[in-house]
């Protein structure tokens, strides 16, 4: 048994519409609407062909633009209990102030899971200034600064029939740029106000960035552990590698023939410098530390291991780009080894799930098989 997008046997059927808005004249294009969603992969018999739906939902537009909005399988890879349990790294959990537990590789929570995505994929034009090809590296207009947000109208009503009812201006109640920096660096206390705010407000946040709690505390959290962390906490030194990593982009001059510097706003931003190729050889999914230009901090590919990443970097390992003198813990360098040994692999080989075409992030997890590791599901029935 086969399905289409159009099967009137569908519960309920989502649709996306994509407007490009011009935010320096005001001009707005609808470059697409109605254009249908799949439904979620939830198994043999209610979605027998998944892969032939999905491509279905790939909607080509005006200008060499194209969407696709539903169900893929999650990438994205990080041992998040160990991370919001003060920070009890499996790896070295044994040296942890508070655990009596022997080291352990770290898990992968969010393995076998599917995550819901919106990938849209644009000419580089579409988003330099004045449509520059960025060509150059070291041109300003090569790079750029994103964030999403996610926004709803400022009232909902409820009928007696449940039907709910949406209106007043559209509020923003979310949004995210580089990882961990809401979930991580902001305080909760002040999560709900950054969340609606714009990113050129971001400065009065910037603290939270040059004297981080996690910085702070992964000395006291690891007796003996981080000593040179330790003792530039007690200077008081601002972490000028976190601001610029995080808040400005890093200039040029830095990391010899790499900037993704966009000025002095400080703005929670991924920053992508456009003119430095993809890598296709031997990829290092830690980015950047890991001596590969194309990957984060610049921009973040799918398979990037970016919490290992900015947990390094916490830890002090990116200090000594600004003062060389400065020689980072040896822990610092390996804060999440069994992550890294048992999930990822440094030159990112570990890619089961993505594609390498258009959307990239691969097929879902059927719900029926229920998977509880990374293979992938057996074929539909024909």
């Amino acid at each position: 048994m086969r399905r289409s997008l159009t099967d009137p046997n569908w519960n309920r059927r989502q649709f996306a519409t994509v407007t490009r808005v011009n935010h320096d004249n005001g001009n707005s294009q609808v470059l697409g609407q109605h254009l249908a969603c799949p439904p979620c992969n939830i198994g043999p018999f209610s979605t027998p062909d998944y892969t032939a739906l999905a491509t279905a939902a790939i909607h080509r537009l005006p200008g060499s633009r194209t969407l696709f909005t539903g169900q893929r399988a999650e990438g994205f890879y990080v041992d998040i209990g160990a991370i919001f349990d003060l920070s009890d790294l499996r790896p070295f959990q044994n040296l942890h102030v508070g655990s009596q537990m022997p080291k352990a590789p770290g898990v992968n929570g969010t393995k076998a899971k599917n995550v819901h995505s919106i990938s849209l994929r644009v000419p580089k034009t579409d988003l330099s200034r004045d449509g520059y090809a960025a060509a150059d590296p070291t041109d300003p207009r090569s790079t750029i600064a994103v964030f999403a947000s996610a926004s709803r109208q400022r009232v909902r009503i409820y009928d007696h029939d449940g039907k709910p009812d949406n209106h007043g201006p559209f509020v923003q109640v979310s949004r995210q740029a580089n990882p961990l920096f809401n979930e991580v660096l902001i305080p909760i206390t002040k999560k709900d106000r950054f969340n609606a705010q714009q990113p050129e407000d971001d400065s009065q946040y910037s603290t939270f960035v040059t004297h981080p709690e996690v910085s702070r505390r992964l000395p006291s959290t690891y007796p003996g552990v981080f000593p040179h962390l330790a003792a530039l906490n007690a200077s008081g030194k601002p972490r000028a590698d976190l601001a610029a990593i995080l808040l400005t982009g890093i200039p040029a001059g830095i990391v010899p023939g790499f900037q993704n510097y966009t000025g002095p706003v400080q703005a929670d931003m991924l920053r992508l410098n456009m003119a430095i190729a993809p890598t296709t050889h031997e990829p290092s999914n830690l980015g950047l530390i890991g001596m590969d230009p194309a990957g984060f901090p610049n921009g973040r590919r799918v398979f990037d291991d970016v919490v290992t990443i900015e947990l390094r970097a916490l830890a002090g390992t990116t200090y000594a780009l600004i003062d060389p003198s400065y020689v980072p813990d040896a822990a610092a360098g390996a804060i999440t080894p069994g992550l890294t040994s048992s999930n990822t692999d440094v030159t990112a080989r570990n890619t089961v799930h993505y594609l390498p075409y258009f959307p990239y992030l691969g097929t879902p997890h059927s719900g029926f098989y229920n998977p509880q590791d990374d293979e992938p599901a057996p074929p539909p029935p024909r």
